[in-house]
């Protein structure tokens, strides 16, 4: 039995963004609980040279939809990163859920040798659908809620690989 690409991607973001907007829900509550200042989380990096916890989850949730949008060959809608809180950022998890939800099967199956171009100021990169789901979307997807979440078990909120899984 093979697996399609729209079951391969689409399914597989919707479910981690997800757990994420459930990890997100237990941060907010663990800051309230513990009368932390929830900005404290929000700006918190691992290294300097890393992007913030705000920005983590603002990135996953770009490669989720960009990844999905690319495969079916339509424009991605832009979203501002300007969410400076648990609850505007559990509500860009929810929105970004939602337009994956409107993805139809017949428009990304089939997209394993589409052509998927990613421009980055003067870079150029050129993949095959299937190498772009595999080895760009997804892994990029999982690199920025992972951090995400190491950043919030670094500082103490009480989160375990059930919560990441789902």
């Amino acid at each position: 039995m093979s697996i399609s690409m729209y079951q391969a991607s689409v399914p597989v973001f919707i479910h981690a963004l997800s757990n994420l907007a459930a990890i997100l829900e237990k941060a907010e509550a663990h800051c309230v609980a513990n009368k932390i200042d929830p900005a404290v989380l929000l700006n918190y990096r691992l290294y300097p040279d890393m992007f913030g916890f705000a920005k983590q989850v603002q990135v996953a949730c770009d490669h989720a939809k960009n990844g999905a949008a690319r495969l079916a060959g339509v424009e991605a809608p832009e979203f501002a990163h300007i969410e400076q809180s648990f609850a505007e950022l559990i509500a860009r998890v929810y929105e970004i859920v939602s337009y994956l939800q409107s993805f139809r099967p017949d428009q990304i199956d089939g997209s394993e040798a589409r052509e998927v171009t990613i421009k980055r100021g003067d870079t150029v990169s050129t993949y095959h659908g299937q190498q772009f789901l595999l080895n760009r979307a997804l892994p990029n997807l999982f690199f920025h809620i992972t951090t995400a979440y190491d950043i919030l078990r670094h500082n103490g909120v009480p989160l375990g690989k059930k919560d990441y899984l789902g």
